[in-house]
């Protein structure tokens, strides 16, 4: 279990590090069956920083391994990370990721069912804010 209380989920042999990133993945399976989707590559690594050297020390580079990479039908490509929330340290990654890759469109997906199935983590906040305050009057 993983200290967001994450359990790993096997699927078709394939690792996931939640039950949420692999419904993501069968949902995509979906779209890829149905010919909106023509590949989707899992777990790919992004270079944000490189490896440099200060003072005599090496300093590591810095990567970002997003859930997936979805190529679809008309060409264009998405990167997604499925997220229940965004920590500290992936605000940072993200924000190196949109300045290192700006033809590059990176996706937070979340599942609700209330607000009809797979949505963008900051349209789920939206929605739910909104509930919040209709909630209130």
């Amino acid at each position: 279990m993983s200290k967001y209380n994450n359990k790993k989920v096997v699927y078709a042999g394939i690792t996931f590090d939640s039950k949420a990133e692999r419904d993501y993945y069968l949902y995509l399976l979906d779209l890829k069956q149905r010919g909106i989707v023509t590949d989707i590559q899992l777990q790919p690594s992004f270079l944000l920083q490189e490896k440099f050297r200060k003072n005599g020390k090496l300093y590591r580079e810095i990567t970002y391994k997003a859930d997936f990479e979805v190529t679809y039908a008309d060409g264009h490509i998405e990167i997604v990370d499925v997220k229940g929330m965004v920590t500290k340290d992936f605000a940072i990654k993200q924000k190196l990721f949109e300045y290192k890759y700006p033809a590059l469109r990176l996706l937070l997906m979340a599942y609700s069912k209330m607000d009809g199935g797979w949505i963008e983590l900051s349209e789920l906040k939206k929605a739910r804010s909104s509930r919040k305050k209709l909630k209130k009057l």
